[in-house]
């Protein structure tokens, strides 16, 4: 069994007491903590994980998102140069403002602090890139690039000394010497992508104490903004309080999900029934439903298709909310959740989505088994519980 009081004490020390010149170590901190509630699979061998640096960059774009506000940008850490040459500040503040800028073009203007976490997740993902314009995809590609440059020297310095904590990142195709109960390697990564090992006994705590952790990166963040614009004589300083609200806002849906939704159209007129996992209420018209995520875009923010079920618009939006089911409410809706997985596998526009985005999510599930809409509802299950139970989530 892992010790989680151990790695609890380098987690907080890291956060508390470690030098800074920039939040790096906090985001890196924060990052990581994400990561080891987004993947339910991964993790329980007692094998060290591999997560793929682009992976931590893209929970970057979110977290930075709201400190690169064109009219009232919010430095983290001082515009003077390191001893090393490198800016205190955050070295990719151009490229996120201009993929930041470009965003809210295209989305109209309207604009809230947790957008990053939605381009994000919308842009990752390599089959909606025709769904945007060349020059946003261009924006998002040249952020990713900065912040991974950025993002190794939090990992060199984290801890008492170089590379005290974590070791050199290295590639998936690296790892391949090792032999592969040593490391897990999060799904969806490329043989040639760099990634960070996390050590067993720090995996198992970010799994177990993801909420304290949680509230201690934000904690300190606060705290350093706050000195930090506090020493630097600016005439409008921004408190803690304002930092925990931009690092805190909740990321809402405003892309419609047309496409989604046509498709499951399609399939409601070839005479597919739905049913909503959460009233039992059957869907057979086109337009008596809404497209509901099974975790809350507040709780995660992502439009992949698991995530998203037909379901009775009226206990969507006056009861279900921004909740998470609790285990009575999933175990009750497991038939329904894959009856609308099998659906989606009778469309071979929504099929081909599902099967990648389950892939890239949970990495266990073979598409090629028989009754393959039970293995994606059985870990969807169990993704809702580690996060509702990591995070101590309002239920329904």
């Amino acid at each position: 069994m892992p010790n989680t009081d151990h790695g609890g004490q380098v987690i907080s020390t890291i956060l508390r007491h470690d030098a800074k010149t920039t939040s790096y170590k906090l985001a890196l901190i924060r990052a990581i903590n994400d990561v080891a509630i987004s993947y339910p699979d991964i993790g329980h061998s007692g094998s060290s994980v591999a997560v793929p640096l682009a992976l931590l960059a893209e929970r970057w774009i979110g977290y930075y998102w709201p400190f690169v506000d064109p009219n009232r940008p919010i430095l983290q850490g001082s515009l003077a140069k390191t001893t090393r040459g490198q800016n205190q500040d955050m070295g990719f503040r151009a490229a996120l403002t201009a993929l930041r800028i470009c965003w809210e073009t295209f989305s109209g203007g309207i604009t809230k602090p947790s957008d990053g976490f939605l381009a994000a997740n919308e842009l990752r993902r390599k089959e909606n890139t025709d769904q945007f314009p060349a020059d946003l995809v261009t924006r998002f590609d040249e952020a990713k690039t900065s912040i991974l440059s950025a993002l190794v020297e939090p990992i060199r310095y984290a801890g008492p000394g170089d590379w005290s904590v974590f070791q050199r990142p290295t590639t998936v195709n690296e790892l391949a010497g090792l032999q592969r109960k040593e490391v897990e390697t999060i799904p969806g990564a490329g043989v040639r992508d760099r990634c960070l090992i996390v050590n067993t006994e720090l995996w198992q705590t970010f799994r177990s104490l993801s909420l304290w952790i949680e509230a201690l990166c934000i904690h300190e963040w606060c705290l350093f903004i706050e000195k930090r614009q506090r020493n630097s004589g600016t005439l409008d300083p921004i408190k803690r309080g304002d930092v925990y609200e931009l690092l805190t806002d909740q990321p809402s849906n405003r892309r419609p999900l047309t496409w989604e939704r046509n498709l499951i159209d399609l399939l409601i007129a070839e005479g597919h029934v739905f049913t909503c996992p959460w009233t039992q209420k059957r869907i057979t018209s086109r337009s008596r439903y809404d497209v509901d995520h099974v975790m809350p875009l507040s709780v995660y923010p992502t439009n992949e298709l698991w995530n998203l079920v037909p379901s009775d618009p009226e206990f969507n939006q006056r009861s279900k909310r921004d909740r998470l089911p609790s285990l009575a409410r999933l175990k009750q809706a497991q038939p329904h959740l894959a009856r609308t997985y099998w659906c989606y596998l009778q469309s071979s526009s929504l099929a081909r989505v599902l099967t990648k985005d389950v892939e890239m999510r949970f990495g266990s599930i073979n598409s090629e088994i028989t009754n393959y809409e039970l293995g994606v509802t059985a870990a969807v299950v169990r993704f809702v519980e580690l996060v509702g139970d990591a995070r101590n989530l309002s239920r329904f």
